[in-house]
């Protein structure tokens, strides 16, 4: 097989999904799974609903649409506000999707008329991460809007922490969501069906909190794909972590010095590099770079360190045995490196 190459367990995914769904049913929880991070992969989608999970969610609406096309048979969501360009696709291709802006849902009601569509919609509010969300004390004025739009279907709300600044779920944030969630059941007469909680960060919170609330739904994408809580990337207990394997192969094996050598200004990347002299080193390349994957994001197997990376190439030491050119060395992705990994068209997939 050519490298690199993302080798892909479609047994592990559908055991990881299939546990945390038994253990969440338990609790009262259903399971979104997120597939943004594999690009709507039709194989992978399917071990989802193989495991039970009935819903799929994603943050872009053109890996729904392919989903769609590839008879993929389950409810989707569009997870990212839609844009006001895209409100056609939406409700073409979503069943739903989540809102924080009523020029938004205004314009999915004026699309869902023209197709005589009913598009569901989420709420999703703030409570404290700064990512997307309505503020609480704004959240009657925007359902009282949202329940008088034909063709709109209010859904529920949600909320969404710990993506950009790690804000964790808690009893505290938790309580609040589900406290507005009675409180504007009880003031416009309606009946939720969905509040969605968050995503992997919420699983400890979910499995360990003696009153889960009104929570009733998580969007989970990373501890299905690799096994791991995301508050600390502790490995789930029963999970594989080791569903994605990423393979890449030497270019070049070399003995070579530390330390570069001339007048030292910024790389490529606008980065100031700073070298520790060790002497002569084995050093390989291997033909993968920052195009294709994040170089933060991946473990070296043992005896091997990652030193440096370009746009085409990563730079490792072997502190044992050179590595001969065409040796095949595999790494391990994180969230992050896997979502390069499967948006890059140079990286093969392997089912």
């Amino acid at each position: 097989m050519s490298a690199p190459r993302l080798e892909i367990d479609l047994t592990k995914i559908q055991h990881n999904a299939g546990i945390l769904v038994k253990r969440l049913k338990k609790r009262g929880i259903s399971v979104s799974a997120i597939t943004k991070s594999v690009l709507g992969s039709q194989e992978v989608a399917n071990c989802f609903i193989r495991a039970g999970i009935k819903s799929l969610g994603d943050s872009r609406i053109s890996n729904i649409e392919k989903m769609r096309h590839g008879q993929i048979k389950a409810s989707m969501s569009l997870i990212r506000s839609p844009m006001l360009s895209q409100v056609d696709k939406v409700v073409a291709y979503a069943d739903m999707s989540f809102n924080t802006e009523l020029a938004v849902i205004r314009k999915l009601s004026i699309a869902a008329q023209k197709t005589r569509h009913r598009h569901g919609v989420v709420l999703m509010v703030e409570l404290g991460d700064l990512r997307e969300g309505i503020m609480p004390d704004d959240m009657e004025s925007v359902v009282q809007s949202t329940l008088g739009l034909p063709g709109i279907i209010l859904k529920g709300i949600g909320t969404n922490l710990a993506c950009r600044s790690g804000v964790s779920p808690d009893n505290i944030n938790m309580s609040k969501l589900s406290d507005l969630a009675d409180s504007l059941e009880s003031k416009f007469g309606v009946k939720f069906d969905i509040v969605s909680g968050g995503n992997s960060a919420n699983l400890d919170w979910a499995m360990g909190s003696t009153d889960l609330g009104r929570v009733n739904n998580l969007r989970l994408g990373e501890s299905i794909l690799l096994g791991l809580e995301t508050l600390n990337r502790r490995p789930i207990e029963g999970l594989h972590t080791d569903a994605f394997k990423l393979v890449v192969e030497v270019i070049e094996s070399k003995i070579k010095p530390s330390q570069p050598w001339g007048k030292i200004a910024q790389n490529a990347f606008g980065e100031q590099m700073l070298f520790k002299d060790q002497g002569n080193i084995s050093q390989a390349i291997l033909a993968i770079g920052r195009q294709d994957i994040d170089p933060n994001g991946i473990r070296p197997p043992a005896g091997i360190k990652i030193i440096g990376s370009s746009s085409d190439h990563l730079i490792v030491q072997s502190e044992a045995n050179d590595l001969a050119v065409g040796t095949e060395v595999v790494f391990q992705p994180n969230y992050s490196a896997l979502m390069h990994a499967m948006t890059s068209p140079f990286v093969n997939k392997v089912m």
